[in-house]
């Protein structure tokens, strides 16, 4: 697989309210590094690296505004130069310059990683398919929690995580692995 050399790499609302137990359980225990080395390997390629963060409108989110739950994880603090981007929907390209920023460098393809994978991943990846974008959406850097389908029926997270890839998988964004993604850059293009 080839990576663009100005491929963006969009973080989802990395924030810490994410890691609230009010959530509940959730899959892909290992995402956050496989992110990491995602963020990593952009960094040192000096590819474009997007920032988004979540301000929910409502008070008992853990994204509310008013408490540390926004506040980004330790490890996902962004750099000097790198573009960050607030949202109040899942959708990061809804209501905001995402899309201008793209095109205005140039950028065609975006990797999507973060959470939650039923949620802004997959907003914000059909938005960007939609658009017109090669979206790239590597599985394992991305995570969701256990809950119930629209009759009750409690799914648990890998349910949940498998079923939102399979709506974004060939239509809208590429599925792959992380190492998928950076093996695949030693074609043209290193990281």
């Amino acid at each position: 697989m080839d990576i663009h050399p100005n491929a963006a790499l969009i973080l989802i609302d990395m924030q810490n309210g994410i890691n609230h137990p009010k959530l509940g359980r959730r899959n892909n225990p290992d995402a956050e590094q496989q992110m990491l080395a995602l963020l990593a390997a952009w960094r040192n390629s000096q590819r474009p690296v997007i920032h988004v963060r979540h301000f929910s409108r409502s008070p008992d989110s853990v994204f509310w505004p008013e408490q540390s739950g926004v506040d980004y994880q330790p490890a996902f603090e962004p750099l000097d130069g790198e573009q960050e981007l607030s949202k109040q929907v899942p959708d990061a390209f809804c209501h905001s310059f995402l899309e201008a920023w793209l095109r205005a460098d140039g950028t065609s393809q975006i990797v999507i990683v973060g959470v939650i994978t039923n949620n802004s991943v997959e907003s914000t990846a059909r938005s960007g398919g939609n658009l017109g974008f090669d979206v790239i959406v590597p599985h394992d850097a991305c995570f969701t929690f256990d809950q119930a389908d629209f009759f009750g029926t409690l799914r648990t997270a890998e349910e949940v995580h498998a079923m939102s890839l399979a709506n974004l998988n060939g239509e809208y964004a590429r599925v792959v692995s992380t190492q998928a993604l950076l093996d695949g850059t030693t074609v043209g293009v290193h990281l």
